[in-house]
């Protein structure tokens, strides 16, 4: 048998197995769209005169990504694709696939392309291929031999390789809304090969329950009207009846859409940590509720709260660490139930507590300015001198012990190396306990202007703020 009577074989077969499998198909399988005018949801990108539309009625199709959440038209996109450009589909699971499968494809792809077709070679779960693997593809996509298409559920960004990425435009598709999911919903119940004969009606507030439950994903929503009509009653009329009770008993609360390594997972701890951030207790315990509902853990919310607490309150509320720490310990000690009450006080705590990012700013500041400068000597006075020989250097000599001095604070002293004295990269809020801060820095500020003894006469012209030091300072705003 030739290469080619080999391919038509394997057609004929195909179109057998799918003759079998309709007859059998999950009414979401059934009820696939092969055209774009079937295809409901996802108008950002579909909608009239948008580029991939218009690409579509061109029967043009160059290399893409899909990246969205399960159920919103990622696979059956890239058959509508296939089909516009009368194109051969070879289709890969990530999941399932490895080299010898990829190798496979590629060698269908190019007898295809010998004899005058074009393959949209279809990657499901793309991100769940490694390097080596993804790499594999490059050539053939660059010399023509297949149009790749990927389907992914995890942010390409971060999972596919750059080269990939750079070869194959991303599309962004979003979880289905509640009336594009009630629209696939009435078009199965009406459809001949959908649920038609079975009479479906549908008791007030039944259809958008199932839209609800199905959490933005279609082929959720299809599963569970298929199962509602499987275990409906039948009335006089001989039309089975989908109730609010019978969907209760089959799942009385939706499914949270919640991936503990997907996107759904860091976009909703960023919204909890901006809502935390933003001053908002409500929103910050949605999002926790959000997370725990969904299998998230605990604990993970414990630890952004420290982050929080340090990066986003800091010293304008000091307690906030303790608070944070002690619901930490709370839930290690008393078990799940106690302890995410706990945390959810912590994170009111820290939602209702003063802001300051000082702390954060000048610790970065200060980071960034040791790793771009020269590493200045600490100066001889503030030495330790274990040594006869270090004495004679005079290391320490001039030291002045803050235990000895009036309140415990050597005005006029300084502790920086010479080249940097002025610097100043901590600058407090007037926000919570870094108003007292603030008032302290000044202060002592205002000793040092007083004192009569002083490191560097020069630098203290008696305004807090502001200093006739030429070394950097600028009235503490540097690495702002």
């Amino acid at each position: 048998m030739t290469s080619v009577q080999s391919d038509i074989f394997d057609d004929l077969e195909e179109n057998k197995r799918k003759d079998f499998r309709q007859s059998h198909e999950p009414l979401a399988a059934r009820l696939r769209p092969r055209t774009i005018d079937e295809f409901i949801g996802q108008d950002h990108i579909l909608g009239p005169g948008s580029a991939l539309r218009k690409d579509l009625e061109k029967g043009h199709c160059s290399s893409m990504i899909f990246w969205g959440p399960p159920g919103v038209g990622k696979t059956t996109l890239a058959e509508i694709f296939a089909n516009a450009v009368s194109a051969k589909v070879e289709r890969l699971s990530a999941v399932t696939s490895g080299v010898k499968e990829i190798r496979a494809a590629i060698e269908k792809a190019e007898r295809h392309l010998a004899n005058g077709f074009r393959t949209v070679l279809f990657v499901d779960e793309v991100h769940r291929f490694n390097k080596a693997q993804q790499d594999a593809f490059l050539p053939y996509i660059e010399n023509g031999t297949i149009i790749f298409i990927g389907a992914t559920t995890e942010n390409p960004s971060f999972e596919l390789n750059s080269a990939i990425l750079s070869r194959a435009r991303v599309y962004v598709l979003k979880a289905l809304s509640r009336p594009d999911l009630e629209r696939i919903i009435m078009r199965a119940a009406l459809s001949p090969v959908g649920l038609l004969k079975d009479n479906i009606v549908f008791e007030e507030g039944a259809l958008g329950a199932i839209a609800d439950m199905s959490g933005g994903d279609g082929r959720r929503a299809l599963n569970i009207l298929e199962l509602a009509a499987g275990m409906a009653g039948v009335n006089d009329q001989k039309q089975k009846i989908i109730t609010l009770r019978l969907l209760g008993s089959i799942g009385s609360e939706k499914i949270a859409r919640y991936d503990k390594k997907g996107d759904d997972y860091y976009d909703l701890i960023s919204a909890f940590h901006k809502s935390v951030r933003g001053s908002s207790p409500q929103a910050a315990l949605y999002w926790y509720a959000r997370i725990v509902a969904g299998g998230g853990d605990p604990l993970y919310v414990a630890r952004r709260l420290v982050a929080i607490a340090s990066e986003d309150i800091g010293s304008a509320d000091p307690q906030a660490m303790g608070v944070v720490l002690s619901a930490w310990d709370c839930y290690e000690r008393v078990g799940r139930a106690e302890g995410e009450r706990a945390i959810a006080e912590a994170a009111v705590y820290c939602a209702i507590a003063p802001k300051s990012n000082a702390v954060y700013v000048a610790w970065n500041s200060v980071l960034d300015f040791v790793k771009n400068n020269p590493d200045y000597d600490v100066p001889i006075y503030l030495r330790n001198a274990p040594t006869k020989l270090m004495e004679k250097m005079g290391y320490h000599q001039g030291y002045r012990y803050a235990h000895d001095e009036p309140g415990a604070y050597a005005a006029g002293e300084c502790f920086l190396p010479a080249e940097i004295r002025n610097m100043q990269w901590y600058v407090p809020s007037d926000r919570g306990y870094e108003q007292f801060v603030q008032k302290k820095m000044k202060y002592l500020h205002d000793r040092d202007v007083a004192s009569p003894v002083k490191r560097y006469p020069q630098d203290f012209n008696g305004v807090y703020g502001q200093n006739s030091g030429s070394d950097g300072y600028n009235g503490g705003q540097n690495g702002r």
